[in-house]
């Protein structure tokens, strides 16, 4: 009844459609399946002590691994809309998705468009026994190269340049998209995160994954290939995910509880 009461309340205040969900013990993949049909997952990272938090996988991040929609890590409380954003670019066709969802937030909000150059192959060059000159040549033709890309799709966005700025580091992308949040004080941190097997995401962790458990802000996870929320899309989705119980013909059984929704699995 809160909960519902609750929904109401952020749909009259908001003017969105709000659905509460009253099944009991939601798992990361339930609730992700739960929302197969919206636009944004809103989702609370608290922290995790004892013995279940070095044995077990944080469910924030089992919802990143699990749901297909944009979810943002929510670590501290709202008193006014975001201010600032950092958004983590890498060039891509996603790159402008993720700016364009930044504005979006928004309306006066500044957005600092971030790339972080990767120095890996510098330590491959030096593994290789290449000269210093020659990796230095090429650290500084990965910079030149990097201020051309950042420079073409900042200049996309002409017409908000007041609202606009952008800023290059070199090494690790996810620990240097945390440090310049924290140089700049950002409101929110927006990264998109790349397809990959669960076998892949358990053992290598995205870059989108460590920023979520380095950050100290909020971050919003975009996956690459997210598709526009519809009901049309979300009932597809929820036919194909969704197990198939064989049941016996013949009128239905009365309910042996007072509540369908108290029973593990009901509806």
């Amino acid at each position: 009844m809160r909960l519902s009461h609750h929904a109401l309340q952020l749909r009259q205040r908001h003017h969105i459609h709000v659905h509460a969900a009253t099944r009991i013990d939601f798992s990361a993949v339930d609730i992700a399946r739960e929302a197969a049909a919206v636009d944004l997952v809103v989702w609370g990272m608290a922290p995790e002590r004892g013995l279940r938090a070095w044995f077990c996988l944080h469910p924030t991040l089992q919802m990143l691994r699990s749901c297909p929609r944009p979810v943002i890590v929510v670590r501290n409380g709202a008193d006014q809309p975001y201010q600032s954003l950092v958004v983590a670019v890498d060039f891509s066709e996603v790159s402008h998705r993720l700016v364009e969802l930044g504005f979006a937030l928004h309306p006066t909000a500044r957005v600092e468009l971030f790339h972080a150059i990767s120095t890996v192959n510098e330590g491959k060059l030096r593994y290789a026994e290449v000269s210093e000159r020659a990796i230095q040549t090429y650290r500084e033709e990965c910079r030149r190269h990097a201020q051309t890309r950042m420079f073409t799709l900042t200049d996309s966005y002409d017409a908000r340049r007041n609202r606009l700025s952008s800023s290059l580091r070199r090494g690790d992308p996810a620990r240097q998209v945390v440090v310049q949040q924290q140089n700049t004080a950002a409101d929110l941190i927006v990264v998109g995160k790349h397809p990959a097997s669960a076998l892949s995401d358990l053992v290598f962790e995205s870059v989108a994954q460590r920023i979520v458990r380095q950050a100290r802000a909020d971050v919003l996870v975009v996956p690459h290939n997210v598709e526009r929320a519809s009901r049309a899309l979300a009932r597809q989705r929820l036919a194909t995910d969704l197990p198939v119980r064989r049941v016996k013909a013949g009128a239905p059984r009365p309910p042996s509880y007072p509540n369908p929704a108290a029973v593990p699995g009901g509806a």
